[in-house]
């Protein structure tokens, strides 16, 4: 089958809908014109076509190319009108909101929530028959949540059923009610023991419609989601999307095939992982949520901090990282009402940006905190089976030890991408590396990157259909390098050396050079370019291969350079003021990320 020669994306957001066009330019595949729209879901419109059919006019100025014709679109291409191949992700309307239910919040529950999150869902809620809630409370909530699925599992298959029977009969007594629509019932998968199937149907079928998928604990040692995470696609797709504004336009265009946001993201980010080989951590940090992914020896775990985000709820970043810990990153004084007034007033005015060099600080320390709360709700979740000794068919990743410790090794991460405005429309790009290196706190040898242009959504749906086409505009016109890291964990003494790092440049050069305790250094190394380093850390410091073993890797410029971090494992903070602004000044500095 001949490829395209021209692709047309679009991402229908809950604020923003952007259109993207990718053609075949001098043998080669390029992004050649994206632009933006308001998405139009909400009233008084109510119908997201009105805000695409936005986006494609625009896009269509910018690009020469016209997309439609009376309203509809034209395809395939015929000379500089329409295009070959036309793919869409969405979150309009706040995504694919789930209740997920289980029986056991530590167990079943936690599988569930897992399978839903990585289907691409905003959980809302996780139910369970020991999370300290009376029956009754129980049916109020799901009655006041309105999901667009429900998610219930529990039991492994050949179990006892009348716990899983009890779950069912609450739902059941609760009526669930659709978030869009109201004339048909909201879907629910059941993904529990196969003995109770009967059951769920008998007494849930005439409140909800109810779909059957693999049980995601067949037993207490196998956790297998897949299966219902394809269900809860194909449901959104068929059932939660055909009842939104306008949708049911946008899935003939697509001949039924929309991703949810999310999704689609965890797809490009598993294609990177699989076609570098390595591991990798993805944050996308937005105004209402922020959005954590690792993919681990190929298998994607996603979280959403759903209260964690830079404008709409920076209340709540404020609430959970505390002042004391955003005021840590500045390197000048602020008193806490001052930080509360900057936070309210832009929680007020979430489109504002920042006008002075101490407003972007303040933002970018807001960011560090919002991003270190994701990765530390991301590791909670991102755990091996518990109650169980037990491998979870990754043995390199799932060890053998008790279940419910993380899964996320920092040392095992090759790979950082930050994508969100914070990060990837920094004023300097050694900016948004500082953000995530203070955040992330990589460990050993990483690589750093931005998502520049916003494209991962569109660049994974596109991953499905065309992969090779999605990796080529992904790492030309799509993911920046920011450089490599080089960060030997452990706690260092002042004015002690971490490692000794031997350089040999592309252009046959050699050069060595010291990790030197509580500090930063920028070593020129281009965008493009590769070099061999051999660490040999000091005895206690850890570059991957253990305390004290030395290392040799190949590592990547960008558009910083190869930077060497002596700060140590855990980050820690002078307590004193004025040393502690000092010591953050030297960090800025060193990176040329700000003057004074």
């Amino acid at each position: 089958m001949a490829k395209p020669q021209s692709i047309l994306i679009t991402d229908v957001g809950s604020t923003t809908t952007k259109a993207i066009l990718i053609e075949k330019t001098e043998g080669e595949y390029r992004l050649t014109g994206q632009a933006n729209a308001p998405t139009t879901v909400e009233a008084p419109l109510e119908d997201v076509m009105i805000g695409l059919q936005e986006a494609l006019g625009h896009l269509a100025r910018v690009t020469g190319r016209s997309f439609l014709e009376d309203g509809q679109l034209i395809i395939p291409q015929q000379g500089t009108k329409g295009v070959d191949l036309y793919l869409s992700t969405s979150s309009a309307g706040g995504g694919l909101q789930m209740l997920v239910a289980g029986l056991m919040k530590v167990l079943t529950a936690e599988s569930a929530h897992r399978a839903a999150l990585g289907a691409g869902a905003i959980v809302m809620d996780v139910l369970a028959l020991d999370d300290g809630r009376l029956v009754v409370e129980r049916i109020k909530r799901i009655r006041e949540l309105r999901p667009d699925m429900i998610l219930l599992s529990g039991g492994t298959d050949d179990g006892n059923i009348s716990q899983v029977a009890g779950m069912a009969e609450y739902i059941a007594a609760a009526e669930p009610q659709p978030r869009l629509g109201e004339d048909f019932q909201v879907p629910l998968v059941y993904a529990g023991n196969v003995q109770a199937r009967d059951y769920v149907e008998k007494v849930l079928s005439r409140q909800v419609s109810v779909h059957h998928s693999n049980n995601l604990r067949p037993t207490l040692e196998q956790e297998v989601l897949e299966p219902a995470r394809r269900e809860i696609h194909r449901l959104y797709l068929e059932h939660v999307m055909s009842h939104a504004p306008g949708y049911r336009q946008l899935l003939e265009w697509t001949r039924g095939q929309i991703y949810p946001t999310p999704l689609a993201v965890g797809k490009v980010l598993q294609t990177v992982a699989r076609k570098r080989d390595l591991n990798l951590l993805a944050f996308d940090i937005g105004g209402a949520t922020t959005d954590a992914f690792t993919v681990l020896d190929g298998i994607l775990h996603r979280t959403v901090s759903a209260n964690l985000g830079m404008s709409y709820s920076l209340g709540n970043v404020l609430a959970e990282a505390r002042p004391e810990n955003i005021l840590r990153w500045l390197p000048f004084d602020l008193s806490e009402r001052q930080l509360r007034n900057w936070n309210f007033n832009k929680m007020i005015r979430p489109t504002t940006l920042p006008e002075t060099t101490e407003e972007l600080l303040l933002e970018q320390a807001t960011a560090r905190e919002a991003l270190r709360l994701s990765l530390q709700h991301h590791k909670s979740l991102a755990v091996t089976l518990r109650g169980v000794q037990q491998s979870r068919s990754i043995a390199e990743v799932f060890k053998q030890t008790p279940g419910g410790q993380t899964i996320v090794d920092l040392k095992k991460i090759q790979m950082v991408i930050g994508s969100g405005g914070v990060v990837s429309h920094a004023p300097r790009r050694s900016q948004a590396m500082l953000v995530l290196l203070d955040a992330v706190e990589p460990e050993g040898i990483t690589s750093l990157y931005v998502d520049s242009a916003f494209l991962l959504p569109h660049l994974g749906i596109l991953s499905d259909h065309e992969p090779e086409i999605a990796l080529t505009v992904l790492e030309k016109d799509c993911l920046i390098p920011l450089g490599t890291v080089i960060a030997p964990a452990g706690i260092p003494r002042p004015g002690s050396p971490l490692a000794r790092v031997k350089i040999r440049f592309p252009d046959g050069g050699e050069g060595e050079e010291e990790v030197l305790s509580g500090r930063l250094k920028v070593v020129h190394l281009p965008a493009g370019q590769k070099a061999s380093v051999e660490i040999v850390p000091r005895r206690g410091f850890d570059v991957g291969a253990g305390p004290g073993v030395m290392i040799a890797a190949q590592v990547e410029g960008g558009q910083v350079g190869l930077v060497l971090d002596g700060r140590g494992r855990p980050l820690v903070l002078p307590t004193d003021p004025q040393h502690r602004q000092e010591i953050l000044w030297s960090w800025f500095e060193a990176m040329q990320a700000f003057e004074r």
